[in-house]
């Protein structure tokens, strides 16, 4: 992007913090983490280029007000939504990857020591893609969900992994597949001493960063290979529409209690959370999962798109 728009949207930002949500300019430098004279010019370069009238009028106003409506829907704490004006898949996926990343340096540019929980998946794994080198060896990123693929691989979507070359902080992968073959297998991984090892430091996170998955025919479960096709469906008979760290939920974002469900072997998650847990998603086929995950309160963030938004808010 370019740097002018860059600025043009930062001001625009800043603007609708002042201008429409009552924002002082030093919450306004806390929330867009900048000082407080940067602030202020911000304001100022906003009212220069025409953008204060009776609302701010520009393109990204708009999804600042669809965040606003969604945090006080589903009770976040945060929640960024980019623009779509005719974008591609690949295109949407890029602007969630580029706002996922600056959500993410948010916390990561943190001087004390933090504990990162991180889920994987494709989304995740194009966030942390667009992270730049940041140095914070202080840092412990901790993978919630298993680091074995179905065949015995590694787990090319294991993002805490990534994170951890692009941060220099030590990393922690869950020694587990992601589905055990059956619920005494899985038993076996979760009381293994380096799985307990990895629960208790996931328990002490900071933050936690989540995907977001559908479930159907093809969904990226399915088409990695960590679950079947029969498995697909026992979970769609179920109620299945949506998962998190491979943990199956319904349309209304409730636990669904299932054979293939009962053999994951991720770390727990907690509804509501027990700390900030951001969550990551967007696209067309990504809608119902996002709703559901919404209406079973599994996050305090969320980092969207446009459409997905209103969907949200018309569900």
């Amino acid at each position: 992007m370019p740097k002018s728009n860059e600025k043009l949207d930062l001001a625009t930002r800043a603007a609708w913090l002042y201008y429409v949500a009552g924002n002082t300019q030093n919450e306004i430098a806390e929330k867009l983490q900048i000082s407080r004279p940067v602030a202020q010019r911000l304001v100022a370069f906003a009212v220069e280029k025409n953008l204060i009238r009776v609302r701010v009028d520009h393109r990204i106003a708009d999804c600042l007000a669809l965040a606003a409506q969604l945090s006080k829907r589903y009770g976040l704490s945060m929640c960024e939504v980019v623009p779509i004006d005719g974008d591609t898949t690949e295109q949407v996926d890029r602007k969630l990857a580029v706002a996922g990343a600056q959500v993410m340096e948010r916390f990561l540019v943190d001087e004390k020591p933090l504990v990162v929980s991180i889920s994987s998946g494709r989304t995740l794994k194009a966030v942390v893609a667009q992270i730049g080198q940041l140095e914070r060896p202080q840092h412990r990123l901790v993978s919630m969900v298993g680091a074995i693929a179905h065949d015995g691989s590694s787990n090319r979507y294991d993002v805490a992994q990534h994170l951890s070359e692009k941060t220099g902080g030590k990393h922690f992968m869950l020694p587990a597949p992601l589905m055990a073959d059956s619920e005494a297998e899985r038993a076996q991984w979760c009381n293994h001493r380096l799985y307990r090892i990895v629960d208790a430091l996931a328990q002490k996170a900071d933050v936690a960063f989540v995907g977001i998955g559908n479930v159907g025919i093809n969904c990226p479960l399915h088409e990695d290979g960590f679950i079947t096709s029969a498995e697909v469906q026992e979970l769609m008979q179920a109620g299945a529409v949506a998962e998190l760290l491979g943990l199956p939920i319904d349309a209304d974002g409730a636990r669904v209690n299932s054979e293939t469900g009962a053999r994951v072997t991720s770390l727990r998650l907690d509804a509501p959370p027990k700390r900030p847990t951001i969550g990551f998603a967007g696209g067309q086929r990504k809608r119902e999962a996002l709703i559901a995950t919404l209406k079973g309160k599994w996050l305090s963030g969320l980092v969207t798109d446009e459409l997905c938004a209103r969907a949200a808010l018309e569900a």
